[in-house]
């Protein structure tokens, strides 16, 4: 079992960046594939970006490539999604999530392939 806490939300101006961390507690960190999911007002949570229990193949959504990088640090149990180039549409809640998605890539992407989550972060773009 793994407790997900995220930090480092918060306003920005478009074009900027921003560093969220997510720390999970428990000594099976390792184990688990990593994801961001993102809620924005008014609509559902989506994914964002996830990579599996190496970092070594990471996974993004379209809306969010070449801009978000995910990366881990198992030593420290803790993913990273480091934004850049923000757009006032990345406005939302973001969430990091732990889980064991089969091999399969659509796994990645799949809500409830990830039992465990944060309490999530408020991130803000402004125009």
């Amino acid at each position: 079992q793994v407790l997900p806490v995220e930090s480092g939300g918060g306003l920005v101006q478009a074009g900027g960046s921003l560093r969220l961390s997510c720390a999970a507690s428990g000594r099976t960190f390792s184990s688990y594939a990593m994801g961001w999911f993102r809620q924005a007002p008014g609509k559902e949570r989506e994914f964002v970006s996830a990579l599996n229990w190496s970092g070594e193949n990471t996974f993004y959504a379209n809306s969010v490539k070449g801009r978000f990088t995910i990366s881990r640090d198992n030593a420290k149990n803790t993913v990273y999604l480091q934004m850049n180039s923000l757009k006032p549409e990345d406005t939302a809640v973001y969430y990091c999530a732990a889980g064991r998605p089969s091999g399969r890539e659509r796994d990645y992407y799949t809500q409830n392939k990830y039992n465990y989550w944060s309490q999530g972060t408020q991130v803000t773009v402004s125009s």
